[in-house]
């Protein structure tokens, strides 16, 4: 089929890959994959990002969902987060959300919410490609007259959430001047309505979008935006976004940058300091920073690693009681406020310690100390093979070895794509790409670089 299928759902060019066929179908399969057990009508929310396509896909979905006899609530544009806020809150059978995160605007894709507010997970996705793939959407039945779904205007649920992060704030954010990047995507008219109940003063920028300019120099991918604002207006920090709203990448009042890692050491000693870190441990992943794991040992604070995404960090946290976990790009999951990562919820939560600290970004910051960190991509014929080669894997333990406790070594494949990374930590930038370097070498003196 051309798409991308795991965790973060379905997902290609729109039109191309991604056609509204398609998705007309997964939204059949869809209807009838949560109406089987079901005796009445399920019920199913349904957001959508900027992008030209969504409306498309929107409609695609919407109607295969209803031809499977499932109710269908439209929340318009809003962000993923939102999505998934209100399908465990309004207690709905599923949600879906229409986005292809922080790529470009040709690109679109459905993430599909289970009725806890996380993400269903890949398995639905790979049967729907048996059942399509195999010409078997034939099996999949129409519903019939009474039971056929209908379709209605829920844009109450995206208020029910902007009520929501209104509350988030635990204290005034009076006196606080910041930068917001909305990158041109679906928060765009939320953040302005959560900010204007706020006493926090923000400057706005990528908040219009025109269906073409989601994600497209500008957002998260984009700290260079965000940087020239903090710094031409003199403001205390800059947030920026990117398009569903789930990620989260911020700078300081000197225009540095501020990340999940950072995020995650923030609110963890904030949170310890008040006696409320839930089984006194934070979740990051195996790409956060060493930095992080010696700052939170410092403060006494369990740090836990899983391998990248979202859903394996919330997975952790809930298998161990965490309440707070994230990645380095962003994804934070603060989960007192919310089941999947939330870039106005990040925003908000930052901006919470900075008033009740009464310290700026950069103070609250400054105790993590980032080591030197490069990851080079390798395209290569076989990922697996590549990676696991017995002289690659060689030349990654020699330089292990040589790092000692000062660095690491991580090698590791792109789950959507014939790549594998190669990161090293170091004490430097030059040796971090001096190793780099020996490891790829390996990889391509054995032939598998393409």
């Amino acid at each position: 089929m051309g798409n991308t299928f795991g965790v973060s759902g379905l997902r290609g060019e729109a039109n191309r890959s991604l056609t509204a066929d398609v998705v007309y179908s997964f939204g059949r399969f869809l209807g009838w994959y949560i109406r089987k057990d079901s005796g009445c009508n399920p019920r199913t929310v349904i957001g959508k990002d900027t992008r030209r396509s969504s409306d498309m896909l929107e409609n695609a979905i919407s109607a295969g969902l209803m031809a499977s006899g499932v109710d269908v609530y439209l929340m318009n544009v809003t962000t993923t987060p939102s999505v998934s806020f209100i399908t465990h809150s309004d207690s709905f059978d599923c949600g879906v959300m229409i986005t292809a995160s922080h790529n470009p605007y040709y690109d679109n894709g459905i993430k599909v919410i289970a009725s806890n507010g996380e993400p269903m997970g890949d398995s639905i996705f790979s049967e729907f490609q048996g059942y399509y793939e195999n010409e078997k959407m034939d099996e999949i039945p129409y519903a019939g007259r009474d039971s056929i779904g209908k379709c209605v205007d829920y844009q109450i649920g995206r208020q029910h959430y902007i009520d929501h992060l209104v509350s988030v704030p635990s204290s005034s954010l009076k006196g606080i001047k910041i930068g917001l990047d909305c990158a041109n995507g679906a928060s765009s008219m939320i953040a302005h309505n959560v900010f204007d109940r706020l006493d926090c003063e923000v400057v706005f920028i990528n908040d219009a979008p025109d269906g073409f300019n989601i994600n497209r120099d500008c957002g998260s991918a984009h700290l260079e935006v965000i940087r020239s604002l903090v710094l031409e207006r003199g403001l205390d920090a800059g947030f920026s976004l990117d398009g569903d709203a789930d990620r989260c990448m911020a700078v300081d009042e000197a225009g540095d940058e501020v990340s999940g890692d950072h995020f995650n050491l923030i609110y963890a000693t904030y949170l310890k300091k008040r006696g409320r870190l839930a089984n006194n441990l934070v979740v990051g992943t195996v790409v956060s920073n060493l930095g992080l794991k010696k700052a939170l040992e410092k403060e006494g604070i369990d740090f836990l690693t899983t391998g990248v995404g979202e859903p394996l960090v919330r997975k952790c946290m809930v298998e161990h009681g965490g309440i707070i976990g994230g990645e380095q790009c962003g994804h934070m999951v603060f989960s007192e406020h919310s089941t999947t990562g939330d870039g106005i919820v990040t925003t908000l939560k930052m901006l919470s310690v900075m008033a009740e600290e009464r310290k700026s970004l950069r103070e609250l910051a400054s105790s993590l100390h980032m080591l030197p960190q490069l990851t080079v991509n390798v395209r290569v014929s076989d990922k697996k093979a590549a990676s696991s080669d017995p002289d690659v894997q060689a030349a990654v333990k020699r330089i292990t070895d040589i790092l000692g406790s000062s660095g690491r070594v991580l090698m590791r494949h792109s789950d959507t794509e014939s790549l594998v990374r190669v990161m090293v930590e170091a004490e430097n930038e030059q040796m971090c790409r001096d190793y780099a370097d020996q490891i790829v070498s390996v990889i391509k003196a054995k032939g598998y670089a393409v």
